[in-house]
């Protein structure tokens, strides 16, 4: 199915996925200039006046910017909600949310029918994310407009199911719009993600490295030195079971190859669960498709060759096909 008049402005089929600690306004508004959906988790925004300023500061640089620019328009931007119990804010932040017309949401660990409900009043789609097909289901069933498959390789919270089962699964039931996330780091891989039966691909990773994200510089060069062999895959830092830098586990005073399992009902996505170290502040979520990565870069430039990637993947994939459809 075409996708909704919202994405018409997309110079790529790409949504920038919300890094915690990471995006904020002057990512989201560079994400959105380039031509990709641009977001960020609300409590990045902290105190909760400050997301009533950041969602001013993108709405009015966008309106300027599409203002000047008539023959390339912004792409439109999302705010991630986390709808677990666990955060207390979730009403206050949908509420400014509302305020500011925000055209996208994108939910996170629950599907909440009365959050879905606010978004619609105000015009605004949501997407939320899942590990499996039975959450999928249930999202959909509450109320939410599209999907966001996790797949394995993803960073930060990931599932561990192969995207092309994932994705052929829910596609069985949902004609919907779908944004898979899961090692996507090339041009190519966001074709692969709308060959597999997305309409869209969700990159994260990518942008830490990136002079707009708010990354250490530490961070961001880690992402470049590393390959998907230096990723691990654990449940110790949250309760939750995410993608890490090896990196940054070893940093932090840790073995990565021996970490304990965590206790999944103590749930904690602001501190270090077990352990003294952070998750994201001193462990660093990556996703397996940073292998491409190779520079810190503006995310103009690093828009610009996605862009050439998927054009010369496409134009390979059209040669490469042709003789089988016939």
């Amino acid at each position: 199915m075409p996708l909704p008049p919202l994405f018409a402005n997309l110079r790529l089929p790409v949504i920038a996925s919300p890094l915690f600690l990471i995006s904020g306004p002057e990512l989201v508004i560079a994400q959105c200039k380039a031509g990709v959906v641009g977001s960020f988790p609300s409590l990045n925004a902290r105190p909760i006046s400050q997301l009533d300023e950041w969602l001013h500061q993108i709405t009015e640089e966008l309106a300027a910017h599409n203002r000047a620019h008539p023959d390339r328009p912004a792409a439109p931007f999302a705010v991630n909600q986390i709808v677990h119990k666990t955060n207390n804010r979730l009403e206050e932040d949908i509420a400014l949310c509302g305020k500011w017309q925000v055209p996208l949401l994108i939910t996170s660990l629950g599907a909440r029918e009365d959050v879905y409900q606010a978004a619609h009043s105000w015009g605004g789609i949501v997407l939320h994310d899942v590990i499996n097909n039975r959450f999928a289901r249930k999202a959909i069933e509450k109320g939410a407009d599209g999907l966001i498959p996790v797949a394995a390789g993803a960073g930060g919270h990931a599932g561990a199911q192969s995207p092309f089962a994932l994705v052929q699964e829910i596609r069985t039931w949902f004609d919907g719009l779908v944004a898979l996330s899961g090692a996507i780091g090339h041009g190519r891989s966001i074709l692969a993600a709308q060959a597999v039966g997305a309409d869209l691909a969700y990159i994260g990773s990518a942008w830490i490295a990136t002079h707009e994200a708010r990354a250490i510089d530490a961070y961001k060069q880690a992402i470049v030195d590393s390959g998907a062999d230096d990723i691990v895959y654990s449940n110790l830092f949250t309760g939750v079971h995410g993608n890490y830098l090896r990196s940054s586990i070893v940093g932090a005073g840790l073995d990565p190859d021996h970490l304990p399992e965590s206790d999944p009902s103590k749930m904690n996505f602001g501190s270090g669960g077990n352990t003294e170290a952070k998750a994201w502040k001193d462990i660093w979520g990556s996703g397996q498709g940073i292998g491409t990565i190779k520079a810190v870069e503006t995310v103009a430039e690093r828009v610009a060759k996605f862009e050439a990637e998927y054009r010369a993947a496409a134009a390979a994939l059209a040669a490469n096909s042709a003789p089988f459809l016939k």
